[in-house]
């Protein structure tokens, strides 16, 4: 079979603990086709490739999902709300809240929190790398162990986070000693998921006997994978499969803007193994909210990826939203991108929020559900946007 090239991929954080210049290189985002021999033949393997999307994609009315409703995450024990809210920002003064991390950003952050809870909704995200603790600011993890502990909701959140393997983590043991000092900084004494934030170098066979070992020692009850390609994928999930340990998910970046995993078999592979595929940046780093305009750009580093000639092609696609939310009633744009991936089956998206009303607009993305004609309609207006750059490393 031929490959072609597909236009979409998302652009890297330049604050990204691996966004050194060497690796801000393209991603292309590749999909099989039946090689091009005369007009026709092209046009039908088009109609096929459309007609398998939605073939993939179950009923609006069977695909209703609730706040309460909790999503099973692969073959493991651990039961996750559909949506989550990522961590990334807590913390963080650089890519995020625009350089600076201040007592009212830190309280905001608690307020999505609590909000997350009595909304019905349950899952947190995080990693040992977010945030700036190093730069007198705070680190994500810790934050989020400080509002589960000073909670006084009587609810018990599921908490994910990540192992960062850096070249200089060698062995098994360098996980099993990360996950501790991720305990402590969350104040736990069990991570429901703990992730392989990336592919290593080298030495992810470690990693993986590390996360295994990691179970066995009661450290976590799940494990997980994130921006893992799809022979990464099946290598994980049988190396753990070896040990009698569930690969619980893969966590890849995933929106309206950035199909990659449909096109490179991510998603394929993870509905195929029954591995749940956590969406990160879920609206494209806000473009989705509708609230850049080619007038208005993001400023920062999204302002470079994101520019004027980007949100100008991609108009058609940010109106309709707008539109699709206005036929709901009062549904936004955040919330037609989310259910859109909720949509697509076996997708927990993941956005991130830093204030009460955001974490409200979240849980607004459920009860209800798009018609199979609007959820393909903007598939295709999707696939008119020019493609930006992506992580690297779901290319390793």
């Amino acid at each position: 079979m031929a490959l072609a090239k597909c236009m979409h991929s998302q652009a890297l954080p330049l604050s990204h603990p691996l966004s050194t210049p060497s690796l801000l290189r393209s991603t292309e985002c590749i999909a099989p086709t039946i090689p091009l021999l005369q007009r026709s033949a092209k046009s039908g393997v088009r109609k096929q490739h459309k007609a398998a999307c939605r073939a993939a994609v179950s009923t609006g009315a069977e695909r209703i999902v609730k706040t309460e409703d909790r999503i099973q995450l692969g073959k493991s024990s651990v039961e996750v709300s559909p949506i989550g809210v990522g961590a990334w920002a807590w913390g963080d003064k650089f890519f995020w809240n625009d350089g600076s991390w201040t007592d009212e950003k830190i309280e905001g952050a608690r307020q999505a929190y609590e909000t997350t809870l009595s909304s019905g909704l349950n899952f947190f995200d995080t990693a040992e790398v977010y945030g700036t603790a190093q730069f007198g600011s705070d680190d994500s993890e810790s934050l989020l162990g400080r509002y589960i502990k000073e909670s006084k909701q009587n609810v018990r959140p599921i908490v994910a986070t990540k192992f960062a393997p850096l070249p200089w983590r060698l062995g098994k043991g360098s996980v099993v000693a990360a996950v501790k000092q991720s305990l402590s900084r969350l104040q736990m004494d069990q991570i429901d998921l703990y992730q392989l934030h990336w592919p290593g170098i080298w030495g992810n066979e470690w990693y993986l006997d590390g996360l295994a070992e990691a179970v066995n020692q009661g450290l976590v009850k799940a494990v997980g994978v994130s921006n893992y390609k799809e022979d990464r994928l099946r290598a994980a999930h049988a190396r753990l499969a070896e040990r009698g340990i569930p690969l619980a998910s893969n966590q890849v970046h995933y929106n309206l803007l950035y199909r990659l995993p449909e096109k490179n078999g991510v998603k394929r592979t993870c509905d195929e193994l029954g591995v749940t595929l956590i969406a990160y940046s879920p609206l494209a780093q806000g473009i989705l909210s509708g609230k850049y305009t080619p007038e208005k750009p993001p400023s920062g580093p999204r302002g470079t990826t994101y520019g004027r000639e980007f949100l100008s092609q991609s108009l058609p696609l940010l109106k309709r939203l707008k539109q699709i939310g206005r036929n709901y009633g009062d549904k936004t744009s955040i919330q037609v991108a989310l259910n859109w991936l909720i949509a697509q089956g076996n997708v927990v998206p993941i956005p991130g929020a830093k204030s009460r009303a955001q974490a409200e607009e979240f849980a607004g993305a459920l009860g209800w559900s798009l018609s199979d004609e609007e959820v393909q309609e903007l598939r295709e207006l999707s696939e008119r946007v020019p493609p930006v750059q992506g992580f690297p490393v779901e290319a390793w």
